[in-house]
């Protein structure tokens, strides 16, 4: 596996990411996205900020966010 990618590195730097984002985002530029890293992780951006900082996050870390949102347990941070 490939060295470790820094939280909060830039954007730009990481020029082999394929960002997406949702289908549900809308078109003010209200969305994050996500790439996933030769390293096997996940790099989460704003959208507003594309040459922004990145975070970076492992696949279970993302995994755990994702089950959890589907499961609700945030629902009440935008309700």
């Amino acid at each position: 596996m490939a060295k470790r990618i820094p939280n909060g590195v830039s954007s730009e730097l990481l020029t082999d990411a394929a960002w997406r984002k949702s289908t549900y985002s809308g078109a003010m530029g209200n969305c994050v996205e996500l790439a996933p890293l030769g390293t096997g992780e996940v790099a989460v951006r704003n959208s507003r900020d594309p040459r922004g900082p990145a975070l970076v996050y492992t696949r279970a870390e993302v995994e755990a966010f994702l089950a959890g949102a589907k499961d609700g347990e945030f629902d009440d941070i935008v309700a």
